[in-house]
């Protein structure tokens, strides 16, 4: 009733899940990532156990072959099971049970950049879902932001057929050690759409909106916030009511109540801030 991709990135510093069903909150009962350990996904008739037990196993120095077989060999019910680790070492395995209902299967491998992933789904319109799957993420940009190549990669597998009895919900969960909000934790994206027609492009949009309040600033863009674009910012600020002597303290005020904080830089105005505060008055002088 699922696909999955699940994925460490070239250089190691990323580890993900992607997934689609029908099936309500998926991102709720299939993903697992840890920036010491590997990331999993659990599915079929999921064992939810297989999550926090797997990062365990990984995290003492099992690999992902040897995490899938322990996991599904101490289980009596691995035969409606469906597993797909990747560990830190580039290994990765998938399983799929006897009993799993088809179309179902996955594979495992590297790529030729040294992507290590694991795709598999059940109930599928055919193996061509996962194909299409594992070609996207294979041809996928590395310099691309990695939670978008994996729901790139779900995406094609998704117009490729998908799951045979339709679409409801899709996540994405990526780890990056201090990726999380203020670095204070390693989860980069966690994005969940639990009930939606077309689920996968809606959880794209999620993500644009994720990028704009929260992904990496580029110092080399960023404006001095002085001359004419400190008078503009001010201009704007005051048309949205904000108004002070002060125009940075006044924008830092703004971004806070906006969620823009983590974007913020002193002496400077990042151009997605300045692009969002020209869309909230009017466009572009």
């Amino acid at each position: 009733m699922t696909f999955s991709i699940v994925a460490r990135s070239e250089d190691g510093s990323h580890l993900g899940v992607a997934v689609a069903s029908k099936f309500l909150a998926v991102g709720a009962a299939v993903p697992a990532a840890d920036v010491a350990a590997g990331a999993i996904a659990t599915q079929a008739l999921a064992n939810l156990a297989y999550r926090p037990h797997g990062l365990v196993l990984l995290r003492d120095g099992l690999d992902a072959a040897a995490t899938v077989a322990k996991l599904t060999g101490d289980d009596e019910g691995r035969d409606d099971r469906q597993l797909g680790v990747v560990d830190t070492r580039s290994g990765a395995s998938t399983f799929t049970g006897v009993d799993c209902v088809p179309w179902a299967g996955g594979t495992a491998g590297t790529t030729v950049n040294g992507s290590a992933y694991a795709v598999q789904g059940n109930i599928l319109t055919g193996p061509e879902v996962v194909e299409a799957v594992i070609t996207a993420w294979a041809a996928s940009d590395p310099t691309r932001g990695f939670h978008h190549r994996l729901v790139d990669a779900l995406l094609a597998g998704d117009l490729a057929g998908g799951d045979s009895r339709g679409r409801q919900s899709a996540a994405v969960f990526v780890v990056t050690p201090s990726g999380g909000y203020g670095g204070t934790n390693d989860v980069l994206v966690d994005l969940r759409v639990d009930d939606h027609p077309n689920p996968i492009p809606e959880l794209q949009r999620l993500m644009e909106i994720r990028d704009m309040l929260f992904g990496d600033v580029e110092l080399d863009s960023c404006l001095p916030l002085t001359g004419a674009t400190a008078d503009e910012v001010a201009d704007r600020l005051a048309a949205l009511g904000r108004t002070g002597e002060d125009v940075e303290k006044t924008l830092n005020v703004w971004a806070d109540i906006e969620n823009l904080e983590e974007r913020m830089v002193p002496g400077q105005i990042d151009p997605i801030v300045l692009g969002h505060l020209r869309r909230l008055t009017g466009g572009p002088r």
